[in-house]
């Protein structure tokens, strides 16, 4: 951790991913998807590839029990100064005993290590009975690569359109430091690490930057796209949404998800359709 890009270059964003700085409207959104499968309250959660904690300083609205960990030492500082239980770790080798976790938390982290599998494997081995590992990841079916692409040695960051569709040589050779994922790929990468699937769908885009320049085009790209996450054209979202449990687990009855926060509203975003195993 990181997945090395072969090619040098001073810009942190593709070594090591952009991180949130700010806690955003689509963040929350992805929050409340996340509650709608998994209980948080009172529970430990480690968040692997935490940046400056702006996960687990939302997180710990539900529990005392969150640490985080990363591989950027001065994001890990930054955090720090706000934050307790932020760490220097990288996530093949997570600085915990065995089973301490009820949930592990990856937030668009998986493309970027350099052993997905052993990564899980980690998560898996943090994991206490009956908890939950949850991914978000990015899809290869969406059709803009978000991490920006090397052309020769020069790195350009940005939203590229449609690189996730090149076959795999010529996609490696302009995306070498980030992943994106297939249904299947990602299923062989968690079943190797000994994970079972609970919940397995896809997130559009929050739209927060684009809300920011020009409200009224966010808010028509997400009345447009949002409901596509309850149709079969879900698969092209930005980001795959994993809930995982232990292979050697019984399988939980599956459940409705809860529509509602707390507060009987509705809640903003997803769930969607029904789980996809």
């Amino acid at each position: 951790m990181p997945k090395g890009t072969g090619t040098p270059t001073a810009d942190k964003r593709a070594e090591l991913g952009h991180a949130s700085q700010v806690w955003t409207r689509g963040l929350e959104r992805r929050l409340q998807l996340l509650r709608s499968y998994v209980e948080l309250e009172g529970k430990r959660i480690l968040d692997v590839g935490c940046g400056v904690g702006a996960f687990v300083r939302r997180l710990r609205d539900f529990s005392d029990a969150v640490c985080g960990v990363d591989i950027d030492a001065e994001g890990v500082r930054e955090g720090g100064r706000a934050l307790p239980d932020l760490a220097l770790a990288v996530g093949e080798r997570l600085p915990f005993r065995d089973g301490v976790f009820d949930v592990v938390l990856l937030h668009e982290v998986l493309e970027h290590v350099d052993d997905d599998v052993a990564t899980l494997r980690e998560a898996r081995r943090v994991l206490a009975p009956n908890g939950r590992v949850v991914v978000f990841c990015p899809n290869r079916l969406y059709p803009f690569e978000t991490h920006g692409v090397f052309v020769g040695k020069r790195y350009i960051f940005g939203n590229m359109p449609l690189v996730n569709y090149l076959p795999d040589p010529l996609r490696e050779r302009l995306v070498p430091h980030a992943r994106a994922y297939t249904k299947a790929a990602l299923r062989r990468v968690y079943r190797r690490a000994g994970l079972r699937p609970l919940v397995h769908t896809y997130v559009f885009p929050g739209f927060d930057h684009i809300g920011a320049r020009r409200r009224w085009a966010g808010r028509a790209l997400r009345y447009i796209l949002y409901p596509l996450e309850r149709s079969p054209l879900r698969i092209f979202g930005l980001s795959h949404f994993v809930v995982l449990s232990r292979d050697d687990e019984p399988a939980p009855r599956r459940r409705a998800p809860d529509k509602r926060r707390d507060d009987g509203k509705e809640a903003h975003g997803p769930p969607g359709p029904a789980p996809q195993a």
